[in-house]
C-alpha cells in the first residue's frame, strides 16, 4: 500500500501519489513481463468475504484470513481482465492530473471503452474493489470517491482542511453551523482537528442527531456529535477513526435497538466488513464502544417496539453463527440471543414515548454515568 496515511503537506501529498503510481505501474509491468515471456498474464485479488476473515484481538479489527483468488488471462476472462488493466489505466490518469472521478462517473466512463465497457454499475464497481484490494491502496488513493453522503458533525471541533484554491489552512468551527452541521469530505486523509472534547458520540438516525444538536447536546457534555445516517460511509468511519486516534478520544455508538444496528451498523464501524477486510485497518474504529439501545435498555426504558421481521432474526442468527466478532464476545452472543428471544426491535426515537427530550434529560445521561456497562 501506499501503507501509510495522507499527510499534510503538498510535498507529502505528491510521494503517496508517487507511491501509489508505481503500484499500478509495477503491476502492469508484471503483466507485460508475462506476455513478453510467453507466459499467461495473471492478476491475484484477496478473497474479500466473511469466510476469509479472522477476528485480530490484538488490533480489534477483521484481517484477511490468506485466501486469494488468481485472475488469469483466458476466453472467459479477457472481458473482465481488459476492465481491469483500464480501471487502472483510469486511476493512473487521475492521479497524474490531481482530479477525481466519483464511482457513478467511472461506470460512464467505460461507455467509451469499447467491449471493455460495463452494462451496470455493480460490475464496475466490483472491478474497482478488486484493484483496490490487488494493490493494497484505499480508493480515495486511486482518485475514486463514492457519492454517497459522509456523514454530519456538531460540537467541540475545529477541523483543519486546506482551501484549494490557495493550498493554506481553514480553519472549520464545528460549533458554528447553528441548526445546521458540517459535512464529512470524501477523502479526509489531509484533515487535521482542534478539539477539547471528551468523546465521541456517533449516532445512527439524522433524525436522533438532530435533537441533540437542536437543544446543543454537545454542550452540555463536551462532546462531538457524529450523525452516520445508517451504515457509515467509508469516509465518515475513517473521520471518526483519525480524530479518535489524533486526540485519544473514546467513542461511543448509539443506534437503534436491532439486528441490524448491532452487526451492520455498530460491527461495521468498529471491526470492519469482510468485503473490506484488506483495508479495515484504516476504516475501522476499535475503540468504539456500543451505548445503545440495547435489549436490556428496551426492557429497562419500558420502550415502544415493533416485532421483529423474518430478516432480522435471520440476520442475527447468522452473526451467531458465522461472524468472528460476535462469536468472540459473549456480551454480543447473550444480547443478539436475547433480542430473538424477545421478539421485538426497537427504534432511538421510541425514547419520546417518555418525552421528546427524554433522551437528552434520562436515558444518555445514565447511560453515561455507567460507561462500564457498554457492550464491546
Amino acid at each position: 500500500m501506499a501503507r501509510q496515511t495522507r499527510k499534510n503537506s503538498a510535498s507529502a501529498v505528491a510521494e503517496i501519489d508517487r507511491e501509489t503510481l508505481g503500484l499500478i505501474t509495477g503491476s502492469a509491468d508484471n503483466i507485460k513481463t508475462d506476455i513478453d515471456n510467453l507466459n499467461k498474464p495473471r492478476m491475484s485479488f484477496p478473497i474479500r468475504s466473511l469466510s476469509n476473515v479472522v477476528y485480530d484481538e490484538d488490533k480489534g479489527i477483521f484481517r484477511l484470513a490468506g485466501g486469494e483468488s488468481v485472475r488469469d488471462l483466458s476466453y472467459t476472462t479477457v472481458k473482465t481482465f481488459a476492465q481491469s488493466l483500464r480501471m487502472m489505466a483510469l486511476s493512473k490518469m487521475l492521479i497524474e492530473t490531481d482530479d477525481i472521478a466519483t464511482k457513478r462517473d467511472v461506470y460512464y466512463q467505460s461507455k467509451n471503452w469499447a467491449e471493455a465497457k460495463f452494462n451496470e454499475q455493480p460490475e464496475s464497481d466490483t472491478i474497482m474493489d478488486d484493484i483496490e484490494a490487488m494493490l493494497g491502496v484505499i480508493r480515495e488513493q486511486l482518485g475514486f470517491i463514492p457519492d454517497e453522503h459522509g456523514g454530519a458533525i456538531a460540537g467541540e471541533l475545529v477541523v483543519v482542511d486546506k482551501d484549494p484554491a490557495t493550498g493554506k489552512d481553514l480553519k472549520i468551527d464545528c460549533t458554528k453551523f447553528g441548526s445546521g452541521a458540517y459535512t464529512v469530505p470524501s477523502n479526509v486523509e489531509h484533515l487535521r482537528f482542534e478539539t477539547k472534547a471528551k468523546f465521541i458520540l456517533v449516532i445512527e438516525t439524522t433524525g436522533m442527531f438532530q435533537r441533540l444538536v437542536k437543544h446543543a447536546y454537545w454542550k452540555t457534555t463536551d462532546c462531538i456529535l457524529i450523525a452516520m445516517g445508517g451504515v457509515p460511509s467509508r469516509a465518515c468511519r475513517r473521520f471518526i477513526r483519525k480524530l479518535a486516534d489524533d486526540h485519544k478520544l473514546p467513542v461511543y455508538v448509539f443506534t437503534d435497538g436491532d439486528p441490524y444496528g448491532y452487526t451492520n451498523i455498530y460491527r461495521t464501524l468498529k471491526v470492519g466488513s469482510g468485503n473490506a477486510a484488506h483495508l479495515n485497518e484504516f476504516f475501522c474504529v476499535p475503540q468504539a464502544r456500543y451505548l445503545g439501545v440495547t435489549p436490556d435498555d428496551i426492557k429497562d426504558y419500558s420502550l415502544p417496539t415493533h416485532p421483529l421481521k423474518d430478516v432480522d432474526v435471520k440476520r442475527a442468527k447468522d452473526a451467531l453463527k458465522n461472524d468472528p466478532f460476535v462469536k468472540h464476545h459473549r456480551k454480543w452472543i447473550s444480547a443478539l440471543k436475547k433480542i430473538v428471544k424477545m421478539g421485538v426491535r426497537a427504534e432511538q426515537q421510541a425514547l419520546a414515548a417518555h418525552g421528546l427530550n427524554y433522551v437528552i434529560d434520562t436515558y444518555l445521561p445514565e447511560k453515561l454515568k455507567n460507561r462500564k456497562s457498554f457492550l464491546p
